[in-house]
């Protein structure tokens, strides 16, 4: 009589794992199909800016910048979690991403420095925002950098991935040791006309083998990939990238009309208002450092964190540590 009761108590038991696992898979797809919607514009600047707005319109301001090759959904989490705790959160698709588009067709598809930051400073001036947190990773952190050294009255705080972003054009030739170099293997490729053929024939594909590369831990699914590539099918986004790899190297001219900002950010400013700056541990392009040599460039460092597992997409893979982050910048 023992072996039926046993089987019923297996059965009962292999059905319970099985429904424990397919309630965890519905709960990963409902996470990757969830989207910042809905979406806003505004004219800014050169552009018309896409964005997503959450939270109370009285509340801090935190304005959120994704960087390359990602999109706003770096934020799907973080954007909640600030608006729930009373922020007024604003995360807008960079030049040449998602819905962004350019106002005048004659204008050139830059992707230097000071363009992303000028285009930072053009939408909260659009939108009537006096003072912001500006906080973001890669071209976003970059973005960040530039708005919170040229700009320090318009930022009341700064959270940035990997440190001091603001790029020091005239000794970006210098080498930097072999496995630097080897991450920075796309970098070497859009400097050349086949690498730009590649890019906007392979956009996904390369931009796939990125994210595996930067984030080693995190174990992205195929609807979260496909939810952000979207964004790589905006009509500029090929001219603003290659232009951003071909600039940074001083191999393009810049945008006239952000010649004088270059010039200041060639000073490489000291940026002067609160930061916390983060390292994701695992970060497969940029690896995590303890902050001392970037110390000199804030004068108002709050703190310096290395976030354990995180890759270079430390927003989407551990939201509660950059919330966290831009929580503090704005108690301080």
């Amino acid at each position: 009589m023992r072996e039926p009761i046993d089987r019923r108590r297996l059965l009962m038991f292999a059905a319970a794992v099985t429904g424990g696992f397919a309630m965890e898979f519905s709960k990963a797809r409902a996470a990757a199909s969830r989207r910042l919607e809905p979406l806003r514009s505004i004219d800014a600047g050169v552009l018309n800016i896409s964005y997503h707005e959450d939270g109370p319109s009285d509340g801090p301001v935190a304005v959120l910048l994704h960087g390359f090759p990602y999109d706003i959904h770096s934020y799907v989490d973080v954007a909640p979690m600030l608006a729930a705790k009373g922020c007024r959160v604003i995360v807008p698709y960079v030049r040449g991403y998602g819905a962004t588009r350019f106002l005048d067709s004659k204008t050139p598809r830059s992707g230097e420095q000071a363009a992303v930051g000028a285009d930072l400073l053009a939408l909260i001036d659009a939108l009537g925002i006096k003072r912001a947190v500006f906080a973001g990773y890669d071209w976003g952190g970059r973005a960040a950098c530039v708005g919170a050294a040229l700009w320090p009255d318009r930022c009341a705080g700064l959270v940035s991935v990997n440190g001091y972003l603001i790029q020091d054009i005239a000794h970006a030739m210098a080498p930097a040791k072999p496995p630097r170099e080897l991450a920075y293997w796309y970098q070497y490729y859009f400097q050349i006309e086949r690498g730009r053929a590649g890019l906007a024939a392979n956009r996904r594909e390369i931009a796939r083998i990125l994210w595996q590369q930067w984030s080693p831990n995190w174990h992205f699914d195929d609807a979260t990939f496909d939810r952000t590539a979207m964004a790589f099918d905006n009509p500029d986004y090929v001219d603003v990238v290659i232009h951003s790899y071909r600039h940074r190297y001083g191999l393009a001219d810049g945008d006239p009309r952000y010649a004088d900002l270059e010039r200041r950010l060639a000073a490489q400013p000291v940026i002067t208002v609160p930061t916390i700056t983060l390292d994701g541990e695992a970060d497969g392009v940029n690896p995590a450092i303890d902050g001392t040599a970037h110390a000199a460039k804030f004068s108002r460092r709050l703190d310096h964190r290395i976030i354990p597992h995180a890759g270079h997409n430390l927003p989407q893979e551990e939201p509660e540590a950059f919330a966290a982050a831009v929580m503090d910048v704005i108690k301080a």
